[in-house]
């Protein structure tokens, strides 16, 4: 049986995003299960903040080198080399990981040594009693992204052999691990415990994805050097790609400093809000992303270009027809959803009210936040990671200046508000590029179902406030 879930293969887009979405509903509930168990242990207080807080260092290196690197290229070089020459292709996957395992263990060591610092930029309002807890915090998680960087490069092997139900997996043992470190080690290490279950998550997620990319047949083998071909491709696409990843996180860790300077649980309340809002965005925007990325890659790859813009028109409607709604949804029934899912222990009202308001102006581009992946990867199908790049440096830096200005008037929502004015402007600018790089991908017919969608979800909003009336 357990053979068969590894080496199970899936056919079809559908199917594929199907599991995806399945695996990221299952994980998303994981994921809301272990904020109402940080929530009723320790409230929206500085050790939340602190948690939450920690996370940003860890999570930039992980982004750069991974997400802004690996998953951008190590995909289609990989189908390149494979198609090519299949000892080849297993070659280059050995030399990637560990190249990249190297830079990872590297910039973890160098942050490692400067988080004292870091922690002072990332929570300036931070009180003194807690500083040595934010800082060993840090450390402790810096082993993430390095057990995350050799989970993402198999997750890689496994999406072009199209094992998607066992990659699928790995999220929801991560959380999984995590929620057992909260409900196992929290009693005896604090907050500290919920951290330790990070990094169990972490390898975890590791570890479901090895043995199947084994199977595959990859063997391991100690080759290196950051001359060999595809190394150097991979540099040269993820270059500009670093600087859109790296803005957006630095967005996020300013964002941090800004809450933290609010109140002292303004890092919890605005990060809680963020990954209710997350729910749907995770159900959608990377199982979509994910899934539709190999078919992309190879219908440009083949010059199938009436093909490409046929599926993508099509993906893109029915995302919209899924997406729209809950962004009404979830703005309807913001104070309900905090209070269900949130509402125990330490979490008091007024943090309840806080995080509701918060959560109202986030879910104003969840639509936006779910789409944006699945935009980006029409744009790596083309080998363009520039244009992603320049439009993700435009609406961060927008995203930055209007957090400064909203939350003298709006607090910690002012900074919730300001993230969704620039992912909305991101998502546009996202397509109107695409529209100038490819032509026309029938706008037209995605306008007018966009006019019907609206049109339904505003007759959906006036009964629901009836009801609730």
């Amino acid at each position: 049986m357990l053979n068969g879930i590894f080496n199970s293969e899936t056919k079809t887009i559908r199917g594929a995003t199907g599991i995806l979405a399945l695996s990221a509903l299952i994980s998303a509930f994981l994921g809301l299960f272990r904020d109402r168990l940080l929530a009723g242990y320790f409230g929206a207080g500085p050790e939340t903040g602190i948690y939450f807080a920690a996370f940003r260092i860890p999570d930039l290196i992980y982004r750069i080198l991974i997400l802004g690197g690996v998953l951008v290229a190590f995909l289609p070089i990989f189908a390149e080399y494979f198609a090519e020459n299949k000892a080849k292709a297993w070659e280059m996957t050995n030399y990637v990981l560990n190249v990249f395992l190297f830079l990872l263990i590297i910039a973890a060591l160098v942050l490692f040594i400067f988080t004292p610092w870091l922690i002072k930029f990332i929570i300036p309002g931070l009180a003194l009693e807690y500083k040595d807890m934010a800082i060993n915090l840090t450390r402790l998680l810096f082993l993430s992204p390095i057990l995350f960087g050799l989970s993402n490069i198999f997750s890689g092997v496994l999406h072009y052999f199209n094992r998607f139900l066992v990659y699928s997996l790995a999220p929801i043992f991560y959380n999984l691990g995590i929620i057992s470190g909260i409900i196992f080690l929290t009693p005896h290490f604090g907050i500290f415990g919920a951290a330790i279950g990070v990094i169990f998550g972490a390898f975890l997620h590791f570890l479901i994805q090895l043995l199947p990319t084994i199977n595959c047949g990859f063997r391991y083998r100690p080759l290196f050097s950051f001359k060999y071909p595809a190394i150097i491709r991979i540099f040269k696409l993820m270059l500009p790609r670093v600087f859109a990843v790296a803005a957006y996180q630095v967005s996020f860790i300013i964002m941090t400093a800004l809450a933290s300077l609010i109140s002292a649980g303004s890092i919890a309340i605005f990060n809680f809000a963020n990954n209710l809002q997350g729910l749907p965005i995770g159900i959608l925007g990377p199982s979509l992303a994910m899934a539709i990325f190999p078919t992309f890659s190879r219908l440009w790859a083949n010059g199938q270009k009436k093909e490409f813009i046929a599926t993508f028109a099509s993906v893109l409607r029915q995302g919209l027809f899924l997406m729209l709604p809950l962004t009404v949804l979830f703005f309807i029934l913001r104070s309900q959803i905090v209070v269900l899912i949130l509402g125990t222990g330490r979490f008091s009202p007024v943090d309840a009210q806080l995080t509701a308001v918060s959560l109202g102006f986030f879910s104003f581009s969840i639509f936006a936040m779910a789409l944006i992946p699945y935009l980006t990867r029409a744009f790596f199908s083309l080998q363009d990671t520039i244009t992603p790049t320049v439009i993700t440096l435009i609406s961060t830096s927008v995203n930055v200046i209007l957090a400064l200005l909203l939350m003298k008037t709006l607090a910690v929502a002012g900074l919730a508000l300001a993230f969704s004015i620039g992912i909305i402007l991101q998502f546009f600018l996202l397509l109107l590029a695409l529209y100038r790089k490819i032509g026309d991908f029938q706008i037209k017919a995605i306008w007018q179902s966009v006019f019907k969608i609206i049109l339904a979800c505003l007759l959906m909003a006036g009964a629901m406030r009836l009801v609730m009336n």
